[in-house]
């Protein structure tokens, strides 16, 4: 278990979380949670959020909680992260967005140091009937790539619930990402989900997304937008199962390699139900000749241009 810091620790940490993603001071209808390694250093909450916490032996348990009708005006923000050049943070978290209540998570990663990093997240979230949740996982990583991130999420939607989430890291290099997000949605409900990666040196990614359409007239959508260079590799798994009728899916996964860098791409289709339907789209390979011609066409340089195409790509 973590040695407990003193308040004046504590806000020293704060401060330099906060720096590390160009954030100083939220304003007070602001929620915000700071985790720095197994630590909760600071916890402000708004009306209709429930946040609390336990240490572990290895990590921290989080609870959170928006309850049934409220409807959270503004972000939400979480920074989890470590500063110093090595460390372990483990974060298992409960999420509950009760029925009818609607909220946006904005959660920064951060490891701007990292030599040798681990980073697990283990998620839980549960969607109620006719609730809403946006989460975008935004990740801030240094130059040397000595971070590895294992993020593991488990969704289940219920009637008409909505949830998008958004993985994103096209700063600093990535290091070892093994990214799990599974989702079971029940009728009515959509599941949007989108990763944007951009690998660098010699990162390892591996992407696995799943969307389980369980209930009649349940929507899931899997997007995977990933660039590489120099001798970075990545395996993108994209699964939809469609078991209702009206069950409705789309898997888009597009990779652009350069240099020695290698690229998988695994899109799985399954439809248990004639009236479901469920189509895929993959493409891997290099930036685009016609786009790229375009760019040079109007003065820019070659390594310009490819970084302004692959920009795009990760919007």
């Amino acid at each position: 278990m973590s040695e407990e810091l003193s308040q004046e620790e504590k806000n020293g940490l704060i401060a330099e979380l906060l720096a590390s993603i160009n954030e100083h001071k939220y304003g007070p209808d602001i929620a915000h949670i700071e985790i720095h390694g197994n630590q909760v250093l600071g916890t402000h909450l708004v009306e209709g959020l429930e946040v609390s916490s336990r240490s572990l032996d290895q990590g921290v348990e989080v609870f959170i909680r928006v309850r049934e009708g409220a409807v959270l005006k503004n972000p939400v923000h979480f920074c989890f992260g470590i500063i110093p050049e090595d460390g372990l943070q483990k974060i298992v978290s409960h999420t509950v967005i009760e029925r009818g209540a609607s909220a946006r998570f904005l959660a920064h990663c951060t490891f701007p140091n990292a030599v040798k990093v681990l980073h697990v997240m283990d998620a839980e979230l549960e969607i109620g009937e006719g609730a809403r949740l946006s989460y975008l996982e935004r990740h801030v990583h240094g130059p040397e790539g000595g971070v590895t991130i294992v993020p593991k999420t488990r969704v289940t939607l219920a009637e008409a619930a909505r949830f998008s989430t958004e993985f994103e890291l096209v700063k600093g290099a990535a290091g070892r990402i093994e990214l799990d997000y599974e989702a079971v949605c029940g009728k009515d409900s959509v599941v949007d989900m989108k990763t944007r990666i951009f690998g660098r040196g010699a990162d390892e990614i591996h992407v696995r997304e799943a969307a389980m359409l369980r209930g009649e007239g349940s929507v899931g959508v899997l997007t995977s937008h990933i660039a590489l260079k120099d001798r970075a590799s990545a395996v993108i798994d994209s699964e939809i199962v469609a078991d209702a009728p009206y069950a409705r899916g789309h898997v888009d996964c597009k990779e652009i390699v350069q240099g020695e860098a290698r690229a998988r791409a695994v899109p799985i289709v399954q439809v248990n139900d004639h009236r479901a339907h469920v189509t895929h789209e993959a493409a891997i390979g290099s930036v685009d000749s016609k786009q790229l011609e375009t760019l040079l066409s109007r003065g820019l340089t070659e390594d310009a241009a490819t970084e302004l195409i692959i920009a795009g790509l990760l919007r």
